[in-house]
């Protein structure tokens, strides 16, 4: 009872603003891309461009992976998160003037690799226990909230006016710098440390060293860097899938199919914050091998409302699967290496993952091979991946 009493509400005011601000910059993240994906087609952009856009935001995650975490932890992570806003805010602006748009997503891309440990750093400092596996239910909730109406919108403004949809999602970042001074003023998780680069790089190189070597950040980093490199490539398989499967040119549709699995990927994380602790994480790993049997099937397909099931299930699958993965690495990182790094060493194996998958699928599409084989491929060797890392952790569990 006392535990309970000296325990800070779940639905803070801090969380709340933190779950508005992410809603806010997560729905322009999403709407961006597919205005500037109907930029593309408009100007008649070769396909592979694509997923260059992608591996141009990625590259900035990659890059900056050994300096955001740290500049997480050295700050209060609400200021943090308005920094990184506003340096979104100012690629969009960008695009919208008429500036290239791989500089300006590249920009954005800056934003995000800042902004991304410090939202998922500050829940630890917000909440504690077993109640981070249910904020990070929260934060995925509405994350693909954003992703549902941010991709939908995106693409409905696009095929009415792309400059409107450009300026949408300038305007929406703006409203996430302002909510992100509502954010409590929380102390720095590290202190008294100075700005020495090289030395920021080692310790960058040590965390990853701490987190890598041990078990269960392992598993963790592991499982959710090989779901969101799929994840990602799954987004523009779909925009490639439509016209061919469909035989629709519009910019909608692809929108409204990434937002079933958003869709899913809500409920997926409801019933994580219901049925999985972290010390249930484990009960996770089947819903990673359906998805790719999910991709699968749904590669078969030539109709639209199978198709919206289909990727409803997914997301279901996938929101069950990361949302404990997630929680079980923030709360190894809060107590080893700082959760801000944490997440910086995550950002890094995610995005390498990205990188590498996007780089691959702009490489089989460039040389014509079949959308549908790529998704009939891409979900099988998903469900043996993660199939494999299940079997991998029984095996270790038992030595």
């Amino acid at each position: 009872m006392s535990e309970n009493i000296s325990q800070p509400p779940l639905m803070s005011r801090g969380m709340k603003a933190v779950l508005i601000s992410q809603f806010l910059s997560a729905f322009a993240d999403n709407a961006l891309l597919f205005a500037i994906l109907a930029q593309f087609k408009s100007a008649l952009y070769p396909e592979w461009s694509q997923p260059v856009l992608q591996m141009v935001f990625v590259l900035a995650f990659i890059l900056l992976a050994p300096f955001v975490g740290q500049f997480a932890d050295r700050n209060p992570k609400g200021r943090v998160m308005l920094s990184g806003n506003l340096l979104k805010f100012v690629g969009a602006f960008l695009i919208c003037v008429g500036s290239d748009p791989f500089l300006g997503y590249a920009l954005v891309g800056i934003g995000a690799a800042v902004y991304s440990p410090a939202k998922y750093g500050i829940l630890g400092e917000l909440t504690d226990g077993e109640r981070l596996v249910k904020a990070n239910g929260l934060m995925e909730a509405s994350t693909i909230a954003a992703i549902l109406l941010g991709s939908v919108i995106g693409g409905l403004l696009s095929d009415w006016s792309i400059v409107l949809a450009l300026g949408v999602c300038a305007a929406m970042y703006a409203l996430a710098v302002f909510v992100n001074f509502s954010i409590q003023k929380l102390s720095a998780a590290q202190i008294g440390r100075g700005w020495n680069i090289k030395r920021m790089f080692s310790q960058f190189l040590e965390a990853t060293r701490t987190l890598w070597t041990d078990k269960e950040s392992r598993f963790s980093l592991v499982g959710t860097s090989m779901f969101w490199g799929a994840g990602v490539t799954l987004r523009f398989l779909l925009v490639q899938w439509v016209p061919i499967a469909l035989g629709m040119t519009d910019n909608t549709t692809p929108t409204i199919l990434n937002a079933m699995v958003a869709i899913g990927i809500v409920v997926g994380a409801g019933l994580a914050a219901k049925f999985v602790t972290l010390k249930t994480v484990r009960r996770c790993m089947p819903a990673g091998i359906l998805i790719g049997l999910g991709v699968v099937y749904f590669s078969l397909q030539t109709s639209i409302i199978p198709s919206y099931l289909i990727l409803i299930i997914i997301g279901i699958f996938g929101g069950f699967f990361v949302v404990p993965l997630n929680a079980l690495l923030q709360d190894k990182g809060k107590h080893s290496v700082g959760a801000g790094n944490a997440i910086a060493v995550q950002n890094l194996g995610e995005n390498t993952a990205m990188l590498l998958m996007l780089g691959l699928f702009s490489l089989v599409t460039s040389i014509g091979v079949s959308v549908v084989a790529i998704g009939i491929g891409f979900g099988a060797i998903f469900a043996i991946a993660i199939g494999g890392l299940w079997l991998w952790d029984c095996t270790r569990k038992k030595s």
